[in-house]
């Protein structure tokens, strides 16, 4: 009950023992590893800082609980406004316990995962879309988000083999648009694939190739729809998405480089098709 006499929605529950069960969303998440196979087989992630709580709140993810330290309390009741959610207050020491790391954010919340459409639902008005194959490094997911939201791509699909998008990190990369920009994990190569040319899409490989085509090249005469494709940090495209591809397009390089990164060649290469 507060002052006035109404009913708060946010449950303040003060939990002072780091052993506590209630915050076992929480616990451990510098394990990279480990929070791979539970956060998605259990259908949760975690939200990290008051900013990021709020973009996914506002894109329509529920939250299942928060921690949060105590002078933050007042910051995450006017982001949870009515929603029922268990709000654990722990001091700082519980909180950096707890998950094996400083919170400097002052709050993270265990989050609902969103249903993800099927590819054929999400792209069907997209006339740009970023594809990305087995790209294992969240920050690069996150960059990579963040370019499709400043440049304009409709969409993005990730590949089985690629990292979380929403993981901690890939979200705060990412400036939060991971909460903004549609997006789906796809199933089968060849099932994406047909969905993406049955929906009229040319392929686009971003790759280094004999047979490559300058993207300036491209972009002059860019067909209506494109699915712009990037792979790995190591090994880049697999053989089988070059092969499914369409078009092999290569960003033109000075200075003896030979390349850039995955996040840097997706905000050149959207830049440059973008209408």
């Amino acid at each position: 009950m507060s002052r006035d006499g109404t009913v708060e929605a946010m449950e303040l529950v003060h939990v002072d023992e780091a052993d506590d069960p209630r915050l076992d969303d929480y616990r451990s998440l510098t394990d990279v590893a480990l929070r791979r196979v539970t956060e998605p087989a259990g259908g949760l992630y975690i939200a990290e800082s008051a900013k990021v709580i709020e973009r996914a709140c506002a894109a329509g993810h529920r939250p299942r609980s928060v921690m949060v330290q105590r002078r933050w309390v007042d910051g995450i009741r006017e982001i949870l406004g009515s929603a029922t959610v268990p709000v654990y207050v722990v001091p700082d020491e519980v909180a950096e316990r707890v998950t094996g790391f400083a919170v400097h954010r002052g709050a993270l919340a265990s989050m609902h995962r969103p249903r993800l459409p099927p590819v054929a639902e999400l792209i069907g008005g997209a006339r740009l879309i970023l594809v990305l194959e087995d790209v294992g490094d969240h920050t690069n997911v996150g960059a990579a988000f963040r370019a499709a939201a400043g440049l304009g791509a409709d969409a993005v699909l990730v590949s089985p083999g690629c990292a979380d998008p929403l993981y901690r990190r890939s979200v705060r990369v990412s400036m939060g648009t991971v909460f903004q920009v549609p997006w789906t994990r796809i199933g089968e190569w060849g099932d994406a694939i047909d969905d993406l040319r049955s929906s009229g899409f040319d392929i686009a490989a971003l790759a280094l190739a004999d047979d490559a085509k300058d993207l300036a090249d491209y972009a002059a005469s860019r067909p209506e729809r494109v699915a712009l494709v990037l792979g790995s940090e190591g090994d880049g495209l697999s053989r089988h998405a070059l092969e499914a591809a369409d078009t092999v397009v290569t960003i033109p390089m000075v200075g003896g480089v030979d390349s850039l990164n995955i996040a840097s060649a997706a905000a050149v290469a959207l830049w440059a098709l973008k209408t």
